[in-house]
């Protein structure tokens, strides 16, 4: 049987703009490893477009979307800095191997599963690649750190100008707030390059599993072969179980004494894990509250104005989740009570 059609494009519009607009936040610049989101999605979509084609999709539409994939790159790859190369190469990378995966895993099965093993396996082949070129992983390291501080300093100098306009220095010297918001963020900046640097490898994966995310949900749209289940909605969201345990070892590296490459290893598999059960302890909220749409706007914003609240209390309810499948208790207690 034919999966539902997935319809509507509210949500992706919003979405893209917010990928488009964080980047311009000095402080988010920084730890966002790629800028532009269409140097991601474009060849994911790509990808998608190619994989349906050889299921007897319209060839029309994978010639278009490579087209214009083609273009998004090598537009980014004219930028001329050794970094905008990385991430062109990053983001064919991880499109081919999304591609390959959609091709290899039989079925129609769900987006999760899929975009998992695409991003290990373009992390793998991505580990090899760099040990194989020259500089290697000190290349590669002194590569992303010159970025993440080229970043730091314009986004300091952007701050500071903008502080020093007129008008913001007579709201400062109205506010004692305002003065003291504005030193905060600017020690904010100082700071961030350090734990950027070490979670560096979390942001990237969390960014392809969001443009993987976007690029299924657009194809699925406008294509006429699909390639798998619709995306979960968030009430309902589950993963394999044993995705536990890359937490739990995230957890033991930073638990134990370990030399700090891999103390950053557990940095990194601990934020990268640990956001994909927030997201769950999200689902699990939305399944007990079951907003509807206005009450969903709200409790967005509270969540976005109280997140690190929130973040431990969906991190705990999406860990709890693995062992007590809390939505099920739930169904079956609707069941029983009918």
């Amino acid at each position: 049987m034919e999966p539902p059609r997935e319809r509507g494009w509210g949500r992706i519009v919003l979405v893209l703009l917010a990928l488009a607009i964080l980047p311009a936040i000095p402080l988010l610049r920084v730890v966002i490893p790629i800028v532009d989101p269409l140097v991601l999605i474009a060849p994911l979509a790509a990808a998608l477009a190619v994989a349906g084609w050889r299921q007897g999709g319209r060839g029309s539409l994978a010639l278009l979307w490579g087209a214009g994939a083609g273009w998004i790159l090598w537009r980014a790859s004219q930028r001329g800095t050794p970094y905008d190369e990385f991430v062109v190469g990053w983001s064919v990378l991880l499109a081919v191997t999304f591609g390959v995966i959609i091709a290899v895993i039989p079925g129609r099965g769900p987006f999760l599963p899929k975009a998992l093993a695409a991003l290990a396996a373009a992390l793998a082949v991505g580990v090899v690649i760099i040990a194989m070129v020259p500089g290697g992983w000190t290349g590669a390291i002194a590569l992303v750190s010159e970025e993440i501080g080229r970043r730091a300093v314009g986004a300091m100098r952007e701050w500071q100008a903008m502080t020093a306009t007129p008008e913001w220095q007579e709201l400062m010297a109205g506010s004692p707030t305002w003065e003291e918001s504005s030193r905060t963020v600017e020690r904010q900046l100082s700071l961030v390059p350090g734990p950027a640097r070490q979670l560096f490898l979390a942001m990237l994966a969390l960014q392809g599993m969001v443009a993987m995310a976007l690029s299924w949900a657009i194809y699925h749209r406008v294509a006429t072969v699909r390639l798998g289940l619709p995306l979960a909605k968030l009430r309902t969201l589950r993963f394999p179980d044993a995705l536990v345990w890359g937490m739990v070892a995230g957890l033991a590296l930073l638990a134990f004494p370990v030399p700090g490459p891999l103390r950053i290893v557990g940095l990194d598999l601990t934020l990268f894990f640990g956001a994909l059960y927030v997201l769950r302890g999200v689902g699990v909220l939305m399944w007990f509250l079951a907003p509807g749409r206005w009450m969903s706007a709200v409790y967005l914003l509270l969540m976005l104005l109280f997140w690190p609240v929130v973040g431990v209390v969906a991190l705990t309810l999406g860990l709890g989740d693995t062992w007590f499948d809390w939505r099920r208790a739930t169904r079956c207690e609707s069941q029983r009570s009918e």
